[in-house]
This record gives structure tokens, sequence and C-alpha cells, in this order.
């Protein structure tokens, strides 16, 4: 069984190559397949796919180091690896004739889209789904989906919201992925025309959020952890790798770089640089600190086969805000330290800020809604603003 350090080291030892690969990466919109191979190679799209079908089966902590591990190398790269991995997880907790059909490759990439942006139509057996979901981050190399789907009574009525996993070939990808940062995740449109999805690989998301899954095999640590925790928690990792390749850019050149129209020779001695690297740094830690505490938690109630309480979950929602928030500032602070140079297009600084700020965007990673939700929680107040928690 391998270790977190020991996963974490293999993550390491392709940072060069991530490196190399980071402008390619960008300019195709898509990470390389040289990339995607090695990452399979080291088992990097395994750490949430169960030990009985050959995967790692990990729990909460590792995945967040590999992930902000990869992302010291690539950010794109970084944010393929986390939603493909939390997508295996996502589908682990279908019922086991699923986890069958879609572990069954060994090279399995399951991508997805939680918003229910579709249509389902109860026929024999199951369900007919069409739909389009924005926006599916590494749908180019994607073997399954799974998508959220609203579930409707005999009068059109929707009594459930439902995840639903579909095949490479029951569904096409339109390339609509052009943005600012995170560029080579390819997060485009999936598109579903009335399929037939039976019902084993249907799983209700109101259920998965108290921890009712359908799954039969909760032996193994991951397959107890909390449903949005996991899916919150995982967004921060590429944020803490990006801060902290920011950070390693800027403190590798200050003993060579001066501060134009001064008398520093070099940034490094300068007070005022010394407490801006500190600022940024100590943010850096934080954002690691608070994201270590919530999978500590995840990791430890799953241990004991509980499920969180609406505290702690809600707990978790700020704890990604709280990472994300510091990264992005932290990243802010080292691009006015480091200079205007930061913005050339040759330096991967401006990648990792534009990278960063895209992904912090995100609707599940948004520092005021986790606070709010958290906030809520703390005080008692019932009227929650969203069932994610």
């Amino acid at each position: 069984m391998e270790t977190t350090d020991e996963l974490v080291e293999r993550a390491e030892a392709l940072l060069p190559l991530l490196r190399e690969q980071a402008a390619k990466t960008e300019e195709d919109r898509r990470v390389p397949d040289e990339v995607i191979d090695a990452l399979g190679a080291a088992g990097l799209f395994r750490l949430s796919v169960p030990k009985r079908y050959g995967g790692l089966g990990t729990d909460m902590r590792t995945m967040l180091e590999v992930s902000a591990k990869v992302a010291e190398g690539d950010g794109s790269t970084a944010w393929v690896v986390t939603l493909i991995n939390v997508c295996n997880w996502l589908t682990s907790l279908f019922p086991a004739q699923a986890q069958e059909e879609v572990f069954a490759d060994p090279q399995v990439k399951v991508s997805g889209v939680l918003t229910p942006s579709s249509s389902a139509r109860r026929v024999e057996g199951g369900w007919r789904v069409s739909g389009r979901w924005f926006y599916n981050s590494g749908s180019w190399h994607a073997t399954w989906a799974v998508l959220g789907v609203p579930l409707t009574d005999d009068s059109g009525e929707v009594v459930d919201q439902a995840l639903v996993l579909v095949p490479r070939a029951d569904f096409e990808i339109e390339d609509v992925w052009f943005v600012a940062g995170m560029r080579g995740t390819g997060s485009n449109c999936l598109i579903v025309g009335d399929v037939f999805v039976p019902e084993h690989r249907v799983l209700s998301v109101p259920s998965a959020i108290e921890g009712d899954y359908g799954t039969q095999h909760t032996d193994e640590l991951l397959y107890r952890a909390a449903f949005v925790p996991v899916l919150a928690l995982v967004l921060a990792a590429p944020q803490i790798g990006l801060g902290r390749a920011a950070l390693r850019y800027v403190t590798e050149r200050a003993g060579r770089k001066a501060i134009s129209y001064t008398f520093y020779e070099t940034q490094a001695e300068s007070t005022a640089f010394q407490l801006q690297i500190a600022e940024a740094a100590n943010r850096i830690d934080t954002a690691y600190l608070h994201a270590v505490r919530a999978a500590s938690d995840i990791d430890s109630f799953a241990e004991r086969g509980e499920y969180p309480p609406t505290l702690l979950r809600a707990r978790v929602r700020s704890d990604t805000g709280v990472a994300v928030q510091n990264v992005v500032a932290a990243i802010q602070t080292l691009l006015d330290a480091h200079g205007a140079g930061s913005f050339a297009e040759v330096n991967p600084l401006q990648r990792i800020w534009r990278d960063a700020n895209v992904a912090a965007r995100h609707a599940v990673a948004v520092p005021q809604i986790g606070f709010e939700v958290y906030g809520k929680a703390l005080l008692g107040v019932d009227d929650q603003i969203t069932p994610l928690i």
C-alpha cells in the first residue's frame, strides 16, 4: 500500500515535465497526452478508485497533498487530476453494479458536473436523459461522466435530484472553454441526447448529502467520507500548490533581481520586500493549515463510521473559502513584490495568477458563500442558502 508521502514523491518527480509542458497545456487548451500518460503511470488518477478494482483507495488528506503537489508544476493539470479523482470517488458511491461497469477499465477517468441542467424521463428499467452540462473539467480525457439530473414523476413534477453515470460513447463534447485562466482544463460542455441510463447508474443527491450512499461497500474509509465536504475541499488543493509555485519563483529570483529606481541591487536586501514575502508565505501556510484541518476531520469521521454534523460540514465550506481567499491574496502580494516583469508572457507568474483567480471563482469554492453558510450554522439560522453542506 502506497503511503501519502510516496504518492506525493511520485507527483514531485513529474514536476519538471509539468513545468516544461505548462505553456503548451495552456496554448492547446488541454493537458498533453504525454502528461496524462505520465500521471496515469504514476497512479495519480487512481487515488480514489476502490482497492477491489485495483485502485489506491486513499483518503482525503492524500488527495489534498497530491493535488497540491501537482499544482506546483501546472495549475490546469492539477485541476484535471483533482476533478477526475473526485469524480472517480463519486462513482464509488453508486451501487456495485455501476462501479463494476465503470471501473472495469484500469485507466478509468470520470469527469462530471453536478448542476442538473437536463431532463430525465422514467422508462422501464431506468431513465431517458437529455441535457447540456457546463463546464466539465477534464472532458477531453474522460471515459465516463457523472452528471446532475432532475428526476420527475408521471406528472412531470421534480421529485428528486440525482447523479447519473454516462459512458463516453453516449456523450458529445462541445469545445467552449475559451477563458483567461485554467485554460488547459478542457472544461467544455458535455451533451447527452435521449440516452438510456439504467436504474443502477442513478444516485440520489439529497440522500448522498446526508451520507446515504448507493454503494454496498463501505469497508474502505474513503467511501464513508462526507459528500459535500469532499467535493468542496478538493478545490482548495490546486490553489495551495499554485501559491507555493509562485512563492518559489519569486524567492528564487530575489537574490539577483534589483528593485528598479532604488539603491537596492537585489530585492532580497529590501525590508519591504522581506515583509511581503513573509506575508505571502504566512497566507499560503494559513490556507494549507485550514485545508489540512478539514481533511483530517473528514478522514476522522469516516474512520469512525460517523457522518459529520451539519456545523462541521458547514465549517469545511468555510475552510475551503479561507484557503482560496488566502492563496489569491498571497499570489497578488507576490506579483506586487516581484514587479511588472510578472506580466511578461514568458513569466509563469502571470499564468499562476490567472489560473488561481479563475479557479477561485468556482461556485463551490467562493469564499463569501462558504462564510455565509458557516455563519448561519454557527448562529443556528435555519434559512440556509444552499443544500450543499
